[in-house]
């Protein structure tokens, strides 16, 4: 019988999982999918089992699943599609471990209390990314849960990277950057050794550029900065988020607008952005095919911030020999890698614009003096990693 690790990654809406079976000293994925339309009258679970073969059930009867629904359901689809390997521990996705949690950890009722008090950290996701914790502690208790964090990665910055000019009164309780997307960031360091040696030992930059999008400076695959600070608002423009923004903007945005911090919290999570800037659409894909002037602001924005913040990380180096693209956006979106990469010709970045446009590794002409890679990333196999590794 064969041990099998579950990836589970819950949102408000949706749970997305992975299942790796062990091999050896390796893990491979057997299945994935998603659970998405969750308390609406249109869930619907997909899935695609290791021999390619996609399983799909639409729920349109009126009927609303929840987060213990949406879990039986994979469940079922695993039980009955994977006869004889046994479920052997669940690794989850957790937005925010906070200044205690520096790596991943086996999660007891104790802990998940103590994740729980971080939810003003993260109040979007950390209540989501634990329901599941709390159904499985019921549904299946003897099976052990593991919890990998977004921002453990980003604890090896130095202190001042870490701090905001604030009174120690306030920076005390907690108010400093984390960053996130570690996960994502930990599996690209994880294998740059394996494709650019020189970069792995130097520094690099890494974009991970998706509906919630970052960039994290790497020396020697240790985190030294990042874009995201104390929430995933923070730093570059998103799909919906806005990214930097002036506090003073806030507090006209309440003063003069008479928004309370709800109402704040609304328009810079979920109405700002590509969403908020172009008027049309939170998705690359439909800007990038958009005439609409709008749509080819946004996209104009969206790369002028990428390159403002990689000069910004590059300082922070001293330095840099590789980028790395990676994420929805990062490793698809060819126009985005271009402008990027064009503005970086101060750096020494030159384009291979025809290795570009096909999505190459490497991206770069020979003579460019920096490297700048598409590397797909994978966090569900780093968090699977790290479940067998505590376990062990």
């Amino acid at each position: 019988m064969a041990d099998v690790i579950l990836v589970l990654n819950a949102g408000s809406s949706s749970i997305k999982f992975s299942a790796f079976e062990e091999q050896g000293d390796g893990l491979e994925l057997v299945v994935h999918g998603q659970v998405d339309g969750l308390y609406t009258a249109s869930a619907r679970f997909e899935a695609v089992d290791g021999h390619g073969e996609h399983h799909a059930r639409e729920w349109s009867d009126g009927g609303e699943l929840d987060h213990r629904e949406g879990l039986e359901q994979i469940g079922a689809f695993l039980s009955e599609h994977r006869e004889g390997h046994e479920l052997v521990a669940v690794g989850h996705r957790v937005v925010h471990g906070g200044q205690r949690f520096g790596g991943p950890v086996r999660v007891t009722p104790a802990v998940a209390d103590e994740l729980a008090k971080l939810t003003p950290l993260a109040p979007l996701h950390q209540p989501h990314n634990l329901t599941p914790i709390r159904i499985l502690e019921e549904m299946q208790p003897d099976v052990p849960q593991v919890a990998c964090f977004d921002t453990a990665f980003h604890h090896t910055q130095p202190e001042v990277a870490q701090a905001f000019a604030l009174p120690a009164s306030i920076t005390s309780r907690g108010v400093r950057r984390y960053g996130f997307h570690g996960l994502s960031y930990e599996y690209i360091a994880s294998v740059l050794p394996d494709i650019d040696p020189k970069a792995a030992s130097g520094r690099t930059v890494v974009a991970h550029l998706g509906n919630g999008a970052s960039m994290c400076a790497l020396v020697a695959g240790k985190s030294v900065g990042s874009t995201m600070g104390f929430t995933a608002v923070d730093g570059l423009p998103m799909g919906t988020r806005c990214g930097n923004l002036d506090p003073g903007v806030v507090l006209y945005l309440m003063e003069e607008l008479g928004m309370d911090a709800r109402a704040v919290e609304d328009l810079i999570y979920r109405h700002s952005g590509l969403l908020g800037v172009s008027g049309i659409s939170s998705d690359m894909r439909t800007l990038l095919a958009s005439d609409d002037p709008h749509a080819r602001f946004a996209i104009e924005l969206y790369i002028y911030r990428i390159a403002r913040e990689l000069g910004s990380l590059v300082a922070a180096m001293e330095g840099i020999d590789a980028l790395v693209f990676t994420a929805g956006i990062g490793e698809h979106a060819a126009a985005i890698r271009e402008g990027v990469v064009r503005h970086a010709a101060w750096l020494g970045a030159e384009l291979d614009a025809e290795a570009n446009g096909k999505g190459a590794p490497l991206i770069t002409a020979a003579s460019s003096r920096i490297a700048a890679w598409v590397i797909p990333t994978n966090e569900e196999l780093m968090i699977a990693r790290h479940t067998r590794a505590v376990l062990e």
